[in-house]
């Protein structure tokens, strides 16, 4: 059966034109790992006022991009996010699991 899981990251002040540019050219590797993992329907949005990043995507399975850690694609990735993002010490966005309080089909 498949959930939703959603979580929110911060991006740094005027980096929305870099963030979503870097976002729309996603390495196709990445977007591949993803979408074996299970991965589907994945949106971010963004919060201007506040830098608040909005992360949802469905999920088939048990796995969850957060779960990705070790992948070398990954990695990379986040070296790339890393200078406009809050990130943890090995480059991982700071992120926080949102809890689902609401939903209509």
């Amino acid at each position: 059966m498949d959930k939703i899981v959603s979580f929110k990251m911060k991006l740094k002040p005027g980096f929305k034109e870099e963030y979503k540019r870097r976002h729309d050219q996603i390495w196709p590797e990445l977007a591949a790992l993803l979408k074996e993992s299970g991965i589907s329907n994945y949106s971010i949005f963004l919060d201007e006022e506040t830098g608040i990043l909005f992360a949802v995507q469905t999920l088939s399975g048990n796995n969850s991009s957060q779960d990705l850690s070790k992948n070398e694609i990954v990695k990379k990735w986040w070296a790339y996010m890393a200078d406009i993002m809050d990130t943890n010490k090995d480059n991982s966005p700071v992120s926080r699991p949102l809890e689902m309080v609401f939903h209509l089909d």
